[in-house]
């Protein structure tokens, strides 16, 4: 485990040009921010955005890098996600709760069309049988 993490936390090649190394700092900077928001919002994935940030921050910045995927936040989820391909039952719980929460406090309160009702209820099943999906983590 401790060498997979050393792996997962590695920082890979970085490119040359200044420009494109800061567009991907900002890039990886914006990626963030909407990943955390996305721990609120219910429709908002965190996954993919924390994956495309550090991914964007391998590129370009060693130390973002670093301090993504070893951060204490997002850093083991980065890590159950990406290397170990699950997610701690917790999580899923967490994620499955908010979600359906957040879809039905969205559908009761705001009075959506019935047509954009049955499009959230089918995003919010199918991110339920994908997180259903994932390996159970025991850490």
């Amino acid at each position: 485990m401790a060498r997979e993490m050393a792996d997962f936390a590695a920082t890979p090649v970085r490119v040359s040009n200044p420009l494109v190394r800061y567009a991907l700092i900002v890039a990886g900077s914006v990626l963030v921010a909407i990943g955390v928001i996305g721990i609120f919002v219910p429709l908002l994935p965190t996954t993919v955005f924390l994956l495309l940030a550090a991914a964007c921050f391998g590129k370009s910045s060693p130390g973002a890098y670093r301090w993504l995927t070893t951060n204490r936040w997002f850093g083991s989820y980065l890590h159950n996600y990406q290397v170990r391909r699950g997610a701690t039952a917790l999580t899923k719980a967490t994620s499955i709760a908010t979600l359906w929460l957040g879809i039905g406090a969205a559908i009761w309160f705001l009075s959506v069309p019935l047509w954009l009702s049955a499009m959230l209820l089918a995003i919010a099943a199918a991110v339920t049988i994908h997180l259903l999906r994932l390996q159970t983590l025991h850490d």
